[in-house]
């Protein structure tokens, strides 16, 4: 299952619904019953499965020996199509109805009868409800204390005492409905609210639900969150308190003497029914009344746990007789904007730890990738590109340095992995392969192999692919500016050549195997020479892997797009190659490009 919005999963709504101890009935527009609760099915001694899915006059026909056309039956069928057709609330006088009762005959009841329209976004009714609470008791009981004395004055004055008592007990239960139903209407709004507060990603999208969704909800006139920042509270207040609030209160100390500190601060709500209760509270309450222009304030402590997280406020412009249902309910949403909160809190700084490890990951990754060297002759372009934003660190590099022989060291390598251990097990390998192939630089084939050895004995428990190459000067004479390429590959995508006529060709050979599976590993290495006018490109497989596409594909790919660009500047040229990537890459990408200079 799903898991419910934050802090309303606390809030049984059916629990509620079969909980309330008036009669309800629940039917669509065409007055066909879908639901009824328990106080409703004792009072009128049916079960669901008697009732639902039948129109209501047919499960409740009414007595068979009404012969009045504008009868019970009439009565009630245009209370309901009344509140279904008007969006309002109907409520019925005194109604008299008879009932089943399940000897099959009738029961005469006497009903004090509510129809409630539910009402979507677009104010199309979905629902008609029937609040219906029987009297019957009660009027028998006016009936049989009239009968007691059945002439002249006597009888006149029983009866103007019955219709009294209705009278006064129809505007208390009035009263008591229409609460109730403004709570209910409140708490279907909440309800609603509790949707987006879920989606809430971020402060600045929980305080805009609260302080505009939830205000309308709440039916206040304005709010304003507080969220804890140390010692201080960040206030946000809603437009409707006022530019001059906004700007005074937008930070309070969290030991100051506002309801909004005494709140996150103690964790108890204050409740301010008026101005007198908020001028006694605080002397600077004055301030805050003059500058939102409210007279009645509820404010209530966001927490999680023993944390203190903030405050909720809620302010009315007039004096608010705040009840208990009132207060259950603010309290409800204030411990549901708590958890959401929490949540947001939490998370943010989940993102800022991770950013900061991140950060100096990728700082020590870049500090490795360094600017090559510019020989005399030749020309060395780099480029990096990490993989997707959520794994700006891996274990690509490149390399190049100059070794005591006059010679040129080239190196691509892939560690494997995408996070801050691939970036640092890159570092490993990079600063041991620099330091061997100084102590031993004559082949790169030696050099790999005495890396393999010390990465098993430094225990670097990683596994990477790499190609070193170093590019020489011609010992034996040679054409003017021509280079010797010597190479050797532990299991990494071929160099690429391309040659000063345009040919392209990769050096592919048999590779050795990867550096960390085996220190005694055979390493083999290879030769061509380099023209002045050729250039020489060293990759990872980022640069050629691709979803759907074999590695043949990839490099056919690659080998077309260089020859394209093949007359380009050296700098231009990688640029262009990287340019065609997708946006969001899968795997990182390094990039070494050589020219050998023509004079």
């Amino acid at each position: 299952m799903s898991e419910p919005p934050a802090g309303w999963s606390d809030i049984d709504h059916g629990a509620i619904f079969r909980a309330m101890p008036t009669p309800y009935l629940v039917m669509t527009p065409d007055l066909v019953i879908v639901d009824a609760n328990p106080a409703y099915l004792r009072t009128t001694g049916r079960t669901l499965d008697d009732i639902v899915g039948r129109p209501v006059f047919e499960a409740f026909p009414g007595s068979p020996n009404e012969t009045d056309p504008d009868g019970g039956v009439a009565k009630v069928r245009g209370s309901f199509q009344r509140a279904r057709d008007t969006g309002r609330i109907d409520t019925m006088e005194l109604q008299e109805y008879a009932i089943p009762d399940g000897r099959g005959g009738f029961s005469q009841r006497f009903w004090s009868l509510i129809s409630i329209p539910v009402l979507d976004a677009g104010r199309v009714c979905r629902y008609v409800i029937q609040r219906a609470e029987d009297i019957t008791d009660y009027v028998l009981d006016q009936r049989g204390a009239g009968r007691a004395g059945r002439d002249g004055m006597e009888w006149h004055r029983r009866v103007l005492e019955v219709e009294s008592d209705l009278y006064a007990r129809g505007l208390e239960l009035t009263a008591a409905r229409e609460a109730e139903l403004a709570t209910a209407r409140r708490l279907a709004a909440l309800a609603g609210v509790a949707l987006d507060l879920a989606a809430a990603d971020s402060v600045g999208e929980l305080t805009r639900i609260v302080t505009v969704s939830g205000l309308e909800a709440l039916g206040a006139h304005g709010a304003a969150l507080a969220v804890r920042d140390g010692d201080e509270l960040g206030m946000v207040l809603t437009e409707d308190l006022g530019t001059e609030a906004q700007a005074r209160f937008a930070r309070l100390p969290l030991h100051g003497p506002l309801p909004a500190s005494v709140a996150a601060r103690t964790g108890r709500s204050v409740v301010l029914p008026d101005r007198a209760a908020c001028l006694v509270f605080a002397d600077e309450m004055a301030d805050v009344l003059a500058a939102t222009g409210t007279e009645a304030w509820v404010v209530l402590p966001l927490q999680a746990g023993s944390r203190a997280l903030g405050s909720l406020s809620v302010g009315w412009t007039e004096r608010r007789v705040v009840t208990s249902q009132d207060l259950e309910l603010l309290e409800a949403f204030a411990a549901q904007c708590a958890q959401v909160l929490d949540r947001i809190r939490t998370r943010e700084a989940e993102r800022d730890a991770h950013a900061a490890v991140r950060g100096m990951a990728e700082a020590l990754q870049r500090s490795l990738l360094t600017e090559p060297p510019q020989p005399e002759g030749l020309e060395i372009v780099v480029r990096y590109v990490p993989a997707a934003e959520q794994a700006q660190v891996g274990g690509d590099w490149y390399d190049a340095f100059l070794v005591g022989d006059d010679s040129t060291a080239l190196v691509i390598g892939d560690v494997t992995g995408h996070d801050r251990h691939a970036a640092a097990a890159m570092a490993q390998v990079r600063n041991v392969l620099r330091g061997v192939a100084h102590s031993q630089p004559e082949s790169p084939a030696r050099v790999l192999a005495a890396l393999d050895r010390a990465m098993g004995d430094l225990s670097v428990g990683t596994l990477a692919t790499a190609v070193l190459a170093r590019v020489e000067r011609r010992c034996d004479g040679g054409a003017p500016g021509e280079r010797l390429l010597r190479w050797s590959n532990a299991g990494h995508p071929p160099p690429l050549l391309v040659e000063p006529d345009g040919a392209v060709s990769l050096l592919e050979r048999t590779p050795n195997r990867l550096l960390g599976v085996g220190p005694d590993a055979v390493r083999v290495e290879h030769a061509c020479l380099l023209p002045p006018g050729s250039t020489l490109l060293l990759y990872t497989d980022g640069l050629t892997e691709r979803r759907g596409a074999s590695l043949d594909e990839g490099l056919a790919w690659l080998a077309r797009e260089v020859a394209d660009l093949r007359d380009l500047p050296l700098p231009e040229l990688c640029d262009r190659l990287l340019a065609v990537l997708p946006d969001a890459l899968d795997d990182d990408v390094a990039l070494l490009a050589l020219r050998v200079r023509e004079d």
